[in-house]
């Protein structure tokens, strides 16, 4: 029987660090498809993007995605802010990671990608879905996003 979801608020990104440090040393029952390496490494790709740049989609995808933008970009966004991810939502196939990867590595790579977010002090790039983010949106961006992959990890020995 396949564990049970859970339900997670982030309130900072050192919260996540924890988490996945957590999971890491309780081990944990998917809820969902991914590991504990998968989500990791895809969370970090999606914490990059808004610091380095988002990666280039192929055209169709782009012109799909400026009309959503242009359209209700900001309207979506605020419904993630304010809501959450809903399961099931593509993404794009780079950020999809292979099962059974490193877990200690990952872990440790998204704790360095958090700090360097953290630490960014430059323009936060254009989401092509979202468009323009401040530093904040960008941030409780990141921990929805967070809180909605890791939910789908569960823990075997609880925190504390």
């Amino acid at each position: 029987m396949p564990a049970l979801r859970r339900t997670l608020t982030f309130s900072t990104l050192d919260d996540v660090s924890r988490d996945a440090e957590n999971l890491l040393a309780s081990g944990y029952d998917k809820a969902g498809n991914w590991d504990l390496p998968q989500v990791c490494a895809h969370l970090s790709d999606w914490m990059r993007f808004p610091v380095d740049g988002f990666p280039k989609a192929l055209l169709p995808i782009r012109m799909m995605m400026s009309m959503v933008r242009v359209t209700m970009g900001k309207a979506m966004l605020g419904k993630v802010l304010a809501q959450g991810f809903k399961p099931g939502r593509p993404t794009m196939p780079e950020t999809v990671h292979t099962a059974g990867g490193n877990a200690a590595a990952a872990v440790e790579k998204l704790k360095e990608t958090v700090e360097r977010f953290k630490a960014h002090e430059g323009p936060i790039h254009p989401s092509p879905l979202f468009g323009a983010m401040t530093k904040d949106e960008a941030m409780r961006l990141q921990l929805a996003h967070c809180a909605h992959h890791l939910s789908f990890l569960v823990p075997r020995t609880p925190p504390g």
